[in-house]
């Protein structure tokens, strides 16, 4: 075949860079027991499979529910119907433009930004499951939304979907058996004037060995304070109590607790004497009677479940994001205490 060509030249080149020629001597060294060295290649004009090529027509007519308004804000454009002109002129009295953008007007807030419904659910679940999602319910979410400044019509029937959607809330939302009852009135005369507490574990081992969750709340305001504990002893107990009840909110009148011997124990009545604190004790079996702290614990464990799934041993570092901005917060407290107790140490 030399004598063929003009000039020819031989180069080694790599096995990866030889490919078609390297298939082509395997194929003839494959056929070596076939008598006729005549290789055929059966072409076709098309492929036997084709793929389907689909077109999706999107209707130009269709449109977000801002495009009337923003068109008539903007460029003064009425349907020709005078009673939807009508409606729509008192629709867009509640909106305004600014810097392109369309925002709704507010009787006790600033504008909120108007959005469409898919952007809406990007919102909703960043509120519901993201960085800083509680998991709470249509109502609350929806308000939630609100006070982030955002608007569309079908907000509140979006928040419900997107709760009936969510797995976590699913597996892990209360079933309330039990018929409505009638509302109690307070039973704290002031703030901070009577808390429960409460100890709660153990729950899956965190950093520093801690499987244990003390809560205190107060009756009148629900405000909630929560640490996690390594050990629970009547020593952890009246550290909790000094450094996040009474040197930041003063004495307490009345403490409410079980009776457990990290709140029967001497030392601990020792120290309430010591305070004037007053101590009271629920029923045996029946920890409805401190029902507000066992609310707040069942809420708590509840918020942690849906965030963390499977990887349990993180609780702690989601405690705070839980308990919201009235747990965690006993850095300052070390430097700066209470003016009720200016050294800042203990009795």
């Amino acid at each position: 075949m030399l004598r063929k060509f003009e000039e020819a030249s031989v180069a080694q080149v790599s096995r990866a860079n030889n490919a078609t020629a390297d298939q082509l001597a395997k194929l003839a060294s494959s056929m070596a027991a076939i008598r006729s060295r005549k290789i055929i290649f059966i072409s076709s004009e098309r492929a036997a499979i084709e793929e389907s090529k689909e077109v999706i027509c999107v209707d130009p007519t269709l449109s977000s529910w801002k495009e009337e308004i923003i068109r008539f804000l903007t460029k003064g454009v009425q349907p020709e119907s005078k009673k939807d002109a009508k409606v729509l002129r008192r629709k867009a009295s509640r909106f305004v433009m600014i810097d392109g953008e369309l925002y709704k007007r507010g009787f006790s807030q600033p504008f909120l930004k108007c959005l469409t419904p898919e952007e809406g659910n990007y919102v909703l679940r960043e509120i519901h499951e993201g960085i800083c999602g509680n998991h709470v319910g249509g109502k609350a979410l929806a308000g939630k939304s609100l006070r982030q400044g955002f608007y569309w019509p079908t907000m509140l029937r979006d928040t419900h979907e997107v709760v009936k959607r969510c797995r976590a809330c699913q597996e892990h939302a209360n079933v309330n058996h039990q018929s409505a009852a009638l509302m109690r009135p307070l039973e704290s005369p002031c703030p901070f004037d009577q808390w429960g507490i409460d100890l709660v574990g153990p729950l899956p081992q965190a950093t520093g060995q801690r499987k244990f969750l003390i809560v205190a709340v107060d009756y009148f305001t629900k405000w909630v304070e929560a640490e996690p504990l390594a050990k629970i002893s009547e020593k952890e107990v009246i550290k909790f109590l000094w450094r996040n009840i009474v040197c930041r909110f003063g004495i307490p009148r009345a403490i409410i607790s079980d009776n457990g011997t990290q709140f029967s124990g001497n030392k601990f009545k020792e120290w309430c004497k010591g305070l004037a604190i007053k101590q009271f004790f629920t029923s045996v079996s029946n920890p409805q009677t401190n029902g507000q702290t066992e609310v707040t614990n069942r809420t708590i464990l509840q918020h942690l479940k849906t965030r963390l799934g499977t990887a349990k041993g993180a609780w702690v570092d989601e405690l705070p994001s839980v308990c919201g901005p009235t747990a965690q917060r006993r850095g300052p407290l070390r430097e700066k205490p209470h003016s009720a107790c200016p050294t800042g140490q203990m009795p």
